[in-house]
């Protein structure tokens, strides 16, 4: 959610246009073992659909990657590259972490915002209330702390959807879009970065998470400058 996206087809006159934006590959290295985090973000857009998400007539590519107008005062950029170097106003800026239920760092995109951001990130973490034991963030809500050694003002935590055995997965992924971008709201939040939320080892389709994903944004328009 960065700089320099790959978009690999914008074809306003076929049938189904398809812009895939690819987020970095990050590879880390420890003494035991080697993590690979690779996050893509597919927006589908079609002529044939009764609902679209977006319409390429309203993207705009340049160096940065693509930009939609979801309203008169809010944009939508799709981005390439680290979350975790992201920033348009430290004091009302926030990226999404997406994290575990227990809220105490892991692998992938969550475990880099952790180490990014420094131990004081798990410590205000590990001092959100338990709902049930071990659990801080249920799957689909969404909680906030301060961004710590990020350039954002604020992190907030959301658990998506494991895709293969959530009950009703496409309920959940909104919950934790509608829910994160709900927080981000209270708290005066006016840009937001989001990865894809449940696309990595969690296994969600990327095309089915990118509507869910626009869609829920798109509700939330017109209480924001960029996402």
């Amino acid at each position: 959610v960065h700089s320099n996206p790959v978009i690999r087809s914008i074809s306003a006159s076929s049938g189904v246009s398809l812009i895939s934006a690819n987020f970095a590959v990050k590879t880390f290295h420890t003494a035991a073992s080697r993590f690979r985090n690779e996050l893509s973000w597919f927006i589908l857009s079609s002529p044939k659909r009764t609902s679209r998400v977006l319409t390429v007539s309203s993207m705009a590519s340049g160096g940065e990657g693509a930009v939609f107008n979801l309203s008169g005062s809010c944009l939508l950029k799709i981005l390439k590259g680290d979350i975790t170097k992201w920033s348009v106003d430290s004091s009302s800026d926030a990226i999404v972490n997406p994290a575990n239920e227990r809220m105490l760092g892991g692998g992938g995109a969550d475990g880099a915002i952790h180490r990014a951001a420094g131990p004081q990130l798990r410590a205000a973490c590990y001092e959100v209330p338990e709902v049930r034991p071990g659990v801080r963030c249920p799957t689909g809500e969404a909680r906030i702390t301060p961004g710590f050694n990020l350039s954002v003002s604020r992190v907030i935590h959301t658990v998506g959807p494991i895709y293969d055995s959530d009950v009703n997965p496409k309920e959940s992924l909104t919950n934790s879009y509608r829910n994160s971008l709900r927080v981000a709201k209270e708290n005066n939040i006016k840009y937001i970065a989001f990865p894809a939320i449940s696309c990595g080892v969690y296994g969600y389709p990327f095309d089915e998470a990118a509507v869910i994903g626009i869609s829920t944004i798109k509700e939330f328009a017109n209480d924001f400058k960029e996402v």
